[in-house]
């Protein structure tokens, strides 16, 4: 354990994944409170410009028409619809916003998590059901901040969001990969591309 401000955080020495001490976790009514102050618009250019980085090589891999989850899409899923108008069928789903468990029953050619995986308070958990939500040679797309300077972890902004509890390395993308027999590619900054076999 070690602290950073005033919270604590754990190492795995495995995977290189860093993530918060299970007492310092944020109650829902909090996470939602800070999820609330997102202003992500369809409407906005710079947003969408942002989401290209992870929709156009994640596009690229997939076959026309597949059917998409964007799992934890938050209260406004723009990377649903712009996925959506590039021909593919879309699911939202978020525990806060869009809630429906109907949407974990199903599985996918692709599951999009945009900014999610750093909120996760049980990535082992979670990434599990990713992977049973996955068909066989479908998608995992993650973008959220690699961490790669402990030096500057405590006063690191992506560190500073009480939502963001788990942050993970290149590394620790590819330990996860090994674990579920995905092959793992990193196209971009802070993206990752998950193929099931």
């Amino acid at each position: 354990m070690f602290p950073a401000g005033k919270i604590d955080y754990w190492r795995c020495m495995h995977c290189m994944a860093t993530f918060m001490d299970a007492a310092h976790l944020p109650d829902p009514a909090a996470e939602r409170k800070r999820y609330e102050q997102h202003e992500n618009s369809p409407d906005d250019p710079g947003y969408r410009h942002f989401l290209a980085k992870i929709a156009e090589p994640l596009e690229k891999r997939l076959s026309p028409g597949s059917s998409g989850l964007d799992f934890g899409c938050g209260p406004s899923p723009v990377l649903a619809s712009m996925m959506a108008e590039a021909g593919h069928t879309m699911v939202v789903y978020d525990p806060f916003f869009f809630p429906d468990k109907r949407a974990l029953e199903s599985d996918y050619d692709f599951i999009v998590c945009t900014e999610v995986v750093e909120h996760f308070h049980a990535p082992a958990a979670e990434f599990g059901l990713l992977d049973r939500l996955l068909r066989p040679g479908g998608y995992l797309a993650i973008m959220t901040c690699f961490q790669n300077d402990d030096a500057k972890f405590e006063n690191w902004h992506y560190r500073r969001d009480m939502t963001h509890v788990a942050f993970y390395r290149e590394r620790t993308f590819h330990v996860i990969a090994l674990r579920f027999g995905w092959h793992c590619d990193i196209p971009a900054k802070d993206v990752v591309l998950m193929q099931k076999p």
